[in-house]
């Protein structure tokens, strides 16, 4: 028993610390894409005709001069880029045992989200 109390006051805590931060991070962001999700299906559900018009209607609408639809998307998918970073990275953490090769697909990883947030942004912002 004494031995027991002599750790718990002596504990030494190593590693990167991601694990809480990741745990709320990962159920923060499937918040945003499952509301935004959500509204995607209602807008889906009560417009009677899905077309290129409508669509860019969704996306385009302001709130006075605030271009709310387009902020609410780039906020879904950042989102999702996110959510996606610390699910892909602890999958290279946890399969990946040489160091180097975990590096260069963690690096091949950032550089494939930052492609895909650029591209998402230039289309979303082009409306």
């Amino acid at each position: 028993m004494e031995h027991q109390e002599r750790i718990g006051r002596r504990r030494l805590v190593v590693g990167a610390h991601y694990g809480t931060r990741d745990f709320i991070v990962q159920r923060a962001t499937a918040v945003i894409m499952a509301i935004y999700t959500l509204a995607l299906v209602l807008y889906a559900v009560f417009v009677p005709s899905l077309d290129f018009e409508s669509w860019r209607a969704f996306f385009s609408f302001t709130v006075g001069a605030l271009p709310l639809g387009q902020l609410l998307a780039t906020v879904a998918f950042l989102s999702l880029a996110w959510h996606a970073w610390v699910g892909v990275r602890d999958i290279w953490m946890d399969y990946a045992r040489s160091d180097g090769l975990r590096l260069f697909l963690q690096v091949l990883t950032i550089m494939w989200l930052v492609a895909a947030v650029v591209f998402f942004a230039q289309i979303l912002w082009s409306l």
